[in-house]
């Protein structure tokens, strides 16, 4: 069959237009995978150049190590970090004790357990509660938690650590319980059926065998959901308070890092002031505590992973 001149000069262009596609897909590829490196350079830049501003003005040692955070006092400023980290450590420790049990229990129950059917029912249902918006967690903390625990315990304040911890809490057990319970799902049965067929009870299979079989998981999902607790910005903005306190009372008003970022960008402070400077030196020792954990995080699944 011959191939006209027309029907060659389309073949040819269309060769051409499939190379030059085969050739920018790539550029293509490449620039949008640049956005999210070149956003996170952008946010570091900007950190550390306005962190810097303010170490101008205050002193390094004065930050690190100073116990007491009173930035709108009128008489002397002090800057010491520590007042907020505590109310923020505050925080993800109640969180973590109510958030890891209960989330490892769930993924425990969703992976050997649940039947499929209430395992597609339960799982979507549990992974909800990460759509909630913060805000809403915020005022459940302070009008439902926190009036709970008064009921009970009268000399919890109407802000404190105790009620956004446990907020925060529930905010990441779906983090964990997924995450979790995909890392116990990718288990290998034989596993399981080996362990079974030796007389052990459906309870020590979990236990046992594969919850240490699928722990480098595990960890990576409480260090992430530390890593978020630990980020977390309007529930205790709105149940937390802004008082930042150097002591281990749970039960008084505190002040975490993002609460205080919060306090000054709603315009307590004018531009250009070495309050305004502050939020960014919190701001970067907030991102250095979940850069670590995040490290952590990679640390802890390479190190206890498990090949099959």
């Amino acid at each position: 069959m011959r191939t006209s001149v027309q029907e060659m000069i389309a073949q040819s262009k269309g060769k051409k237009n499939k190379k030059f596609m085969e050739k920018m897909i790539p550029v293509i590829l490449f620039l949008i995978a640049s956005v999210s490196v070149l956003t996170t350079i952008g946010i570091v830049v900007t950190l550390v150049i306005e962190t810097i501003t303010f170490f101008t003005r205050v002193s390094v040692a004065d930050f690190l190590f100073g116990t007491t955070w009173l930035p709108f006092s009128n008489k002397q400023e002090l800057f010491g970090i520590w007042p907020l980290i505590i109310g923020t450590l505050k925080v993800t420790l109640i969180a973590v004790i109510v958030a890891v049990p209960i989330g490892i229990a769930s993924a425990i129950y969703l992976s050997e357990y649940a039947s499929e059917t209430v395992r597609r029912i339960v799982k979507p249902v549990l992974e909800v509660l990460a759509g909630v918006p913060t805000i809403v967690y915020g005022f459940f903390a302070l009008t439902f938690v926190t009036p709970l625990l008064q009921s009970v315990f009268p000399e919890i304040k109407i802000f404190n650590a105790i009620s956004p911890g446990i907020v925060v809490g529930i905010m990441i057990i779906p983090m964990i319980a997924s995450l979790s319970e995909d890392a116990m799902s990718s288990v290998p049965k034989q596993i399981r059926e080996g362990a079974l067929a030796m007389g052990s009870t459906k309870f020590e299979v979990a236990w046992k065998i594969t919850v240490p079989a699928a722990l480098s998981g595990i960890i990576a999902s409480i260090v992430l959901a530390v890593s978020r607790a630990i980020g977390e910005t309007m529930i205790v903005s709105l149940a937390g308070g802004s008082t930042p306190k150097f002591n281990g009372d749970f039960t008084d008003s505190i002040q975490t890092m993002t609460a205080y970022i919060v306090q000054v960008s709603k315009g307590d402070a004018g531009y250009g002031t070495t309050i305004y400077y502050s939020i960014y030196a919190v701001g970067f020792t907030l991102f250095i505590f979940t850069m670590l954990m995040n490290i952590l995080a990679g640390y802890v699944s390479k190190r206890f992973r498990e090949e099959y």
